[in-house]
Formats: structure tokens, sequence, C-alpha cells
């Protein structure tokens, strides 16, 4: 993509209604368009990114043996009554009336209406276990929307729902996805860290909220912080191998790390001094077992090996797709942008024309793109006639990890410089060094040792 050609609406000054650091820079960075409270247009760049994470979460799901559907954003009211939600959820649920005065929602959540797809068309044992997910549009009416993305009232967000026969299988669901949640989030260069948190309306004892550090976070939480000294890695998980993701489930939380609802100071006292941290955490994702809240009441049962007809033992599990957007920013920036991670940013390489119109230059420029293309990379290529200093200050706005900056002083010398955005440092390099660099780079994060 030629930036001259792109819709990328930059804008100097800070909105005076954003309030916190991915609020600002979204803006800024001409990433989304409020168009009404808590509800935004994803214009090009934010799009980007938000698709790369929905890849990401996409091929994750896909990896843990769970199978994507897609259900509609309105939802008839007589399931929830049927589940006893209806009522319940509270004024968060917006509720409509059509032509016909029937009574829809717009989705929150899904549990009634995946157990109603799933009651109409499984009735054996046999077809256990069965885990679906869907990454759809959700809207929860927030009395104060604020935060940009991080605190809207429409959303894109993964929700997965599982089946089981026994509360034993079930549970290793619960483990399956957060050993699949810990690697979805360590490919986007976050370290989330589950901790044991309250249910809220979804219901069930068994849950855990991942959360990941930040001041502007807007949950208080407690940990030991020996905890975020563990990584998944590249780890050859076995999803189909109870005792291998119990493991895993058990080396991530047995260390205390809970949010304030789910706080205890006497257990919280137990740990050295030295490790005890309170800090502010953002949440992207939460996983649930709630047991057979959903199928007794609404009758999702099968038969068992008995004959006899059991209801299903069930659980959820939720990533905020465009919350993580803001996540990371939140996670990685500085005081002149975004720092994307390497795994979710837009364009793989920012190129930057220090002289437009120069015969050598602009050919030095048009090879790179050629190159940086025909390895498979995605490089954004600033042709504008803009001064060096505008150049430079978009990109270090946008967030690119590299940028390579051609000019005819280099040129001359036979080099471009390349430069990494997250620490500030540049190496001048013959071109095609640069371009082979570059695609080392992203070669090694795609194998997992870029992590």
């Amino acid at each position: 993509m030629r930036l001259s050609r792109y819709f990328l609406p930059v804008l100097k000054e800070t909105p005076s209604e954003a309030q916190i650091v991915s609020h600002r820079y979204m803006l800024r960075a001409g990433m989304i368009k409020q168009s009404a409270a808590g509800i935004y247009s994803w214009l090009p760049l934010g799009f980007k990114v938000l698709k790369k994470i929905e890849g990401i979460v996409h091929e994750e799901q896909m990896r843990a043996g769970h199978i994507p559907v897609l259900m509609p954003t309105m939802q008839s009211a007589d399931l929830w009554r049927e589940s006893g939600r209806y009522d319940a959820y509270g004024e968060e649920m917006l509720r409509i009336t059509d032509r016909h005065e029937r009574d829809l929602l717009f989705t929150p959540t899904a549990e009634e209406l995946i157990t109603d797809i799933f009651r109409s068309h499984v009735s054996s044992y046999k077809d256990l276990p069965l885990t679906m997910y869907q990454i759809q549009w959700k809207f929860r009416d927030e009395i104060r929307p604020r935060f940009g993305v991080m605190r809207g009232r429409e959303f894109y967000m993964k929700d997965g729902y599982n089946f089981d026969l026994t509360k034993e299988d079930a549970l290793h669901a619960y483990n399956r996805h957060l050993v699949s949640y810990l690697r979805t989030y360590e490919r986007m260069g976050l370290q989330a860290i589950p901790m044991r948190a309250d249910s809220g309306p979804i219901g069930g004892d068994d849950t855990h909220e991942f959360l990941v550090l930040a001041d502007t976070g807007e949950s208080e939480v407690f940990y030991d912080s020996a905890v975020t000294d563990i990584r998944l890695g590249q780890r050859n998980i076995d999803y189909d191998d109870h005792d291998q993701c119990r493991a895993v489930m058990e080396e991530f939380t047995a260390l205390y790390a809970r949010t304030d609802e789910t706080h205890d100071a006497t257990l919280f006292d137990q740990i050295p001094a030295e490790r005890q941290r309170s800090a502010r955490g953002i949440e992207v994702g939460q996983i649930f077992y709630f047991g057979t809240k959903y199928s007794e009441p609404m009758g999702a049962t099968v038969q068992g090996p008995d004959g006899k007809s059991i209801p299903v033992h069930m659980g959820s599990h939720g990533i905020g797709v465009s919350r993580l957007v803001g996540a990371i920013i939140e996670a990685s920036h500085d005081d002149k942008g975004i720092i994307w991670p390497e795994g979710v940013t837009p364009f793989h390489c920012g190129i930057v024309n220090l002289k437009q119109g120069d015969e050598e230059a602009d050919a030095a420029c048009d090879k790179i793109y050629a190159a940086l293309t025909a390895v498979g990379l995605d490089p954004l290529y600033d042709d504008r006639k803009e001064r060096a200093g505008g150049k430079f200050a978009t990109m270090d706005l946008i967030g690119l990890p590299w940028r390579i900056t051609v000019g005819p002083r280099g040129l001359k010398n036979g080099v471009v410089e390349l430069t990494s955005r997250r620490t500030g440092e540049s190496v001048e390099l013959p071109p095609e060094d640069a371009v082979k660099r570059i695609a080392e780079i992203y070669a090694e994060h795609a194998s997992g040792r870029g992590f």
C-alpha cells in the first residue's frame, strides 16, 4: 500500500473526549471514528489490526479442536425467558420489539441460542464432546461508555461454548480453553494472567479472567509477582490429553492472582512480602464452567450409555477481540505513539522516502517495496511529498514495528536505514540486506522463536 493512495486520517491534536492512551492514539492514528456514544466505525488501519487479532483467535481456536459457527446478533426473548435470564440480566441488555410485537434483544452473549442449536440436533452421548464458537458483534448498553473501544457499547467478541457428558470432561474443556487462550495472547505480544474472578450474570462457580497489567485497567488486581515469570512459549500441547492440559492449568493458576471481587486478604498475606503486588488490569477474556445451569431448564439432554436422558455439562469462553486492540496499545506505546507487536501490526514495515521525486530514491523505494511484497510481507510506503519530520511522526504514531528509510545520501554509499520502533535503534544496510532482515524477523515470529 502506498500512503498517497491510502485512507489514513491522522490527527495532530488529541480529541478532548479521549481520556486514556489507547483511545487517544486510536483516534489520532485514524483507526476509529465515533458514530454514537460507545459505538465506532473501524477505519482502514484499525480494521486491519482488528482482522489480524481475529485471525489469531480463529487459528488458536481451531488448533484446539473448536468449530466455528456464526449466530445472529438479534435473538428471541423467548429463549432467555426459558433460561430465566431475560428479566435477571439487567438494563445492559438492549430489548427490542419488532413490527409484529415480538420481543427481541441485541445479543450480549449467546448461551441460550447455542443451547437451542445443540438441543435441536444432538441427542446421543456419542456426539460429545462438542465445542462451537463464533466471532460476532455484541451489544451491552453501558450506562457510561468511555475509554474508546475498551468500554464501548458495541464490541467484537469471540464467544465459545462446550457441551460435555460429565463434569470431568467439561473441566477438561475449561483447561483446554485456558491453554489456547494463553497461546493466543502470547502470539499478540501480550502477557495475560489468568485470575480467579466473579462469574457475574453468566453464572457458575469456576471462572478465570485473563488480565493484562496496565495503569489504566478498570480492575484492581492482587497477585504473586512470580506469576509474571511464567510463559507458555512453544510447548507442544496435546489438547486431547487431559493430564497435560490440567498440568498447564495448575501451573498458571497455582500462584495467587485474583481480581478485587474475589480477593482474599488472608491468603494474600501468606505470600512473601517481597512478592505481594497490587495493580490495575485490563480484562481481555474469561472462561466459565457452569455445569447444567442452561441445559436443565432448556432441555439440552443426551441419551447416555445406559439409555437414560442426561443434561449436558456446559461452559462458555470469551475473548474481547475489539477490546484487545485497545489493550495492546495500553501495554505497548510511548509518548510518540503506538508500538505494535509483530503479530498484530497492520503493516509489517514502513518505507520512508526522504526525497520523493528523486529518481534514484524513488527507484530504490519501489524496488524495496516489490521485494518485501514478493516474500509475502505487507509494507506501507510513505510516498507523499511531505517533509521528512512529518513522515517520521506519522510512522511513529501508527506504530509499525520496523521502518526502512531511503535517502539520496545513504544510497550514494549503497545503504538504507533500518529502524526498530520499539528500541529506536537504527542500522545501515544495503537495501537487499534490509529486506532480508525484515523477512527473517517475521519468519522467526511465525515459527514462535520471536514471541
